[in-house]
Parts: structure tokens; C-alpha cells; sequence
């Protein structure tokens, strides 16, 4: 591997572990925000019910905390889908990435992203709610990620095929 890929995939490695680093730090902060709104959940009542009128706090703060509760699934997946990718990562680093591991965790990945695309449809209809509550929730729909699911799954497909012909040249050889 030339000196300009190796500092590359280094960089990368490094990216995508401090993304799963922070993906962890905001599940931690998803799960104590969470506990707070019911905790402080009268200094939250009261706030809305001020700070503009016209937010619903007895429809902001339910559809607030069932909004967070579908984020935490997300966190997870996006946890292992970096945690999969620093797998693959690894196999690049040591010249052997077309190994039947790869293609699994290719297709661990694609259903992760699967998964994070679903979670932000949901995400869509609680804006609504939340709107509809008084909110001024921007929220719109995007083909790339369900593009980048539908490639990560034909990816995953490529490294079966690829990793069964490799075994199959090796065995004639």
C-alpha cells in the first residue's frame, strides 16, 4: 500500500472512531435529557407555556420524549454500523479486505442505514406533531441516504460474489 492510501486510511480510522466516540457521547446525553424531562418536567411545563404562547407544552413535551425514545435505536445503529466499518477499516490496513467477514458487515452496515432511514421518517411525523403543538420544526425528506442503503446492500452482495470466486481460484490453484 502506497505511503499517500496508508495516511489516508489512517485518517479515516481515526474519523470514523472519534464519530463513534461522539455517537455514544450523544446517546449518553439522549438518555439524560430523557430522565430531565421528567425530572424538571413542571420548569418545562412552564417555560413553554411562556416562551412563545403559542407552543402546546401538554403536546410538545409527550411527542418530545417519544421523539428521543426513537433516537435511541438510532444511536445504537449508527454505533455499529462505525463499529463495522473501523472492522473493515482494519482488514484494508492489513491487505486483505475480500474476506466473507467483510461482506457481513457490509450487510450489518446496509441494514444499520436501513434502519437510521426508517428512525428519520418517524422523525418526520414528530415534527408534524411537534408543529402542529406550536413548534417550528424544519424537517424534509431525502433520497440520498436510502440511495447509500440501496448501495451499501449491492456492496455487501460484491464481497459475497468476490470472496466465493477468491475461493474458488484458491482451490484450483
Amino acid at each position: 500500500m502506497s505511503h499517500n492510501h496508508a495516511t489516508l486510511l489512517g485518517v479515516s480510522r481515526l474519523l470514523v472512531g472519534i464519530l463513534r466516540v461522539l455517537n455514544l457521547v450523544m446517546g449518553g446525553l439522549l438518555i439524560a435529557m430523557f430522565l430531565a424531562s421528567f425530572i424538571f418536567e413542571p420548569l418545562f411545563q412552564e417555560f413553554f407555556s411562556k416562551r412563545p404562547p403559542r407552543i402546546d407544552p401538554g403536546m410538545l413535551l409527550p411527542a418530545l420524549r417519544v421523539w428521543m425514545l426513537l433516537a435511541m435505536p438510532m444511536i445504537a445503529a449508527v454505533h455499529i454500523l462505525y463499529s463495522r466499518l473501523l472492522e473493515v477499516i482494519e482488514t484494508v490496513r492489513v491487505g486483505d479486505p475480500f474476506v466473507p467477514e467483510n461482506a457481513a458487515r457490509l450487510r450489518t452496515m446496509a441494514w444499520c442505514l436501513l434502519t437510521v432511514e426508517l428512525l428519520r421518517l418517524s422523525f418526520g411525523v414528530m415534527a408534524a406533531i411537534m408543529n402542529a403543538a406550536g413548534s417550528n420544526i424544519d424537517w424534509s425528506f431525502s433520497v440520498n441516504g436510502w440511495v447509500a442503503v440501496v448501495v451499501v446492500f449491492v456492496l455487501a452482495r460484491v464481497f459475497e460474489e468476490g470472496t466465493r470466486i477468491r475461493a474458488d481460484l484458491e482451490a484450483m490453484i
